[in-house]
């Protein structure tokens, strides 16, 4: 038994040196940061962030002024009396002249409050019952019915007829109120076209990234289509101004309108907004960081000089040796501490490496040897059987069957005498498991059905001689006891997904389930290859099988699965050995 034993690390001195200053110099860094990030950074990020919320207030405000101009201006229409005079007319009149008359009435009210300047795109009047009456301008081709225009918009359809109501329409903002008295009577209504260009204006030049106003029912009013996906993520925020960063690191600043209800929303790319200041971040890294490899260099140089003289001294001790006490000190060395370190790497390397070269040749023969002494016993015990089936023939003077038999014994003489210690294909296998399975059929003729189903590509597949045979011979010998003929074998080779099955199966009487447990524990008590060959038994059912197995086994090693069950419909009968191999390259 060896004793592991813990080593430290032996460090030269300008290592240590070197390591020493190299955690003086990462402190010192790390304390940089920090400090600017503490008195530099935060400070000018947390303006900058206020800046980006009072421009998003600027922006809502100017745009509440926008709608308030508005208001006031159907205030100064509500204001003359002469409109509920003429709009009472207008739907009492009984010919156009009359009606042409108070429309022309309506469109002198228009131009007295509206003025000199004029803000808008069109302001139109509709009757009481939602009709179009006339237009300012008629250039914004109007709805000819309220109500379409209205059912177009949540805000819309929501309108209760009190105060006034905001809609988008393709190209302008619609302020729509109703002409009422005093009293509350309502004559018809009024539609101020408010022009969209004019409030992208005002959001303009703010901020360097897009301006969305939304109202309070989640409907963009200005701004270029932001997506449904974004305005679902905007709506009903939890307070009336804020600033926070979505999954795009973007700025979300939102401010929303005690007037009109909409919320006006900034998106600012954070690379955008934190650029300067990760500027001058950058700046005060990579100038402590120069400094810092300077004097790096500048330790380094020192101390490369300071122990070169040591160095020397060591290398000439490391060439000393029994034979050779009295070399002179050279003033160059002639290997430093790496050239050293990669030499006896390479030195243990080789060694090493020869060592496992003997290794692999010794476990390489012991596997031949192991393999040969199991393939032993299978070829004796083949080749009796088949004789003593000839001999029966000849007795019965069945002379073209014992023609028959004596090829197809030469055959598989043949297939096992040239190159024992060689692997075959799987393809050379099933045939030597065909004349084996035609010798078998001179005995029992018609009572024995057999047939081979493979794919074709069974050369790829390599295996140790005579594994099939075994299972076959099982299946012969002792299968079909209890069974009525005709008695059926069938071998079945399949490949996918880079592996390879092979599956046995018979219509017999089946394993009983202590048989199938015992085989399965003596398959699993010889996985240690030591006990393969020891753990043979003579007797004919287990020695075919095990046998086999072992031997595929020390082949594939841990890349093999062995399986052996019987069939459980009452329609099917008898058992089926299923062996599943890789197709991976020999380990050995």
């Amino acid at each position: 038994m060896f004793k592991l034993v813990k080593s430290t690390p032996q460090f030269s001195l300008q290592t240590k040196v070197l390591l020493t200053f190299l955690a003086l110099l990462l402190f010192v860094l790390g304390c940089f940061i920090v400090y600017v990030n503490v008195v530099v950074v935060t400070p000018l990020r947390q303006k900058t962030e206020q800046d980006l919320l009072i421009a998003a207030t600027k922006v809502r405000e100017q745009v509440d002024l926008y709608v308030e101009q508005q208001n006031q201006m159907s205030q100064r229409i509500l204001s003359n009396k002469d409109i509920f005079t003429a709009m009472n007319k207008s739907s009492l009149a009984s010919n156009n002249y009359e009606r042409l008359k108070q429309i022309r009435i309506l469109k002198d009210i228009m131009f007295q409050a509206i003025g000199p300047s004029m803000n808008i795109k069109d302001m139109s009047i509709y009757d009481k019952q939602g009709v179009l009456l006339t237009s300012y301008l008629g250039i914004s081709n109007p709805a000819p019915l309220l109500r379409d225009m209205l059912d177009k918009s949540r805000a819309g359809r929501a309108w209760q007829e009190q105060g006034f109501v905001l809609v988008r329409q393709s190209n302008h903002i619609s302020f729509v109120r109703t002409i009422n008295d005093q009293n509350g009577k309502v004559y018809g209504y009024l539609s101020i076209q408010m022009d969209q260009a004019y409030i992208q204006n005002l959001t303009g030049g703010i901020t360097a990234g897009d301006v969305y106003i939304l109202n309070e029912h989640g409907e963009q009013m200005t701004g270029s289509q932001a997506g449904s996906g974004r305005l679902q993520e905007w709506m009903n925020p939890s307070t009336s101004e804020g600033l926070n960063v979505n999954r795009f690191d973007q700025y979300i600043t939102h401010a929303m309108s005690p007037q009109t209800g909409w919320i006006t929303y900034m998106i600012t790319p954070k690379a955008s907004v934190l650029g300067p200041i990760r500027s001058v971040q950058t700046m005060s890294i990579l100038l402590i960081t120069g400094l810092m490899l300077f004097s790096f260099v500048y330790i380094f140089v020192s101390t490369r000089n300071l122990l070169l003289p040591i160095r020397k001294l060591r290398s000439q001790i490391w060439r000393m040796n029994y034979s050779n006490l009295q070399l002179k000190m050279e003033k160059t060395p002639k290997n430093n501490d790496l050239l050293l370190l990669n030499e006896a790497f390479q030195d243990l390397l080789h060694r090493l490496q020869r060592s496992i070269e003997r290794e692999k040749q010794a476990l390489h023969e012991e596997v031949k040897a192991r393999n040969s002494a199991l393939q032993a016993q299978i070829a004796p015990h083949f080749i009796h059987n088949v004789l003593y089936l000839i001999s029966i023939a000849a007795q019965e003077g069945r002379n073209r069957a014992v023609s028959d038999m004596c090829k197809h014994l030469s055959e598989s003489l043949r297939y096992i005498v040239s190159s024992p210690y060689s692997h075959v294909t799987l393809d050379e296998e099933l045939e030597h498991t065909r004349h084996y399975l035609s010798l078998v059929q001179q005995k029992y003729e018609e009572d024995l059905e057999w047939e081979i189903v493979a794919d074709e590509m069974g050369s790829e597949v390599k295996l140790p001689r005579l594994v099939i045979q075994p299972f076959v011979e099982n299946c012969v010998e002792h299968a079909f006891t209890r069974t009525a003929p005709p008695w059926r074998i069938r071998i079945t080779v399949k490949q996918y997904n880079g592996l390879w099955a092979l599956e046995i199966t018979d219509n017999g009487d089946g394993f009983q389930a202590d048989k199938i447990k015992e085989i399965m524990d003596r398959l699993h008590t010889t996985d240690d290859e030591s006990k393969m060959v020891l753990s043979l038994q003579p007797a004919l059912g287990n020695m075919g099988i095990i046998n086999s197995v072992n031997r595929l086994k020390l082949m594939y090693r841990n890349r093999l699965f062995v399986n052996i069950f019987n069939h459980s419909s009452d329609k099917e009968q008898g058992a089926t050995v299923q062996i599943i191999g890789s197709l991976t390259k020999d380990f050995y």
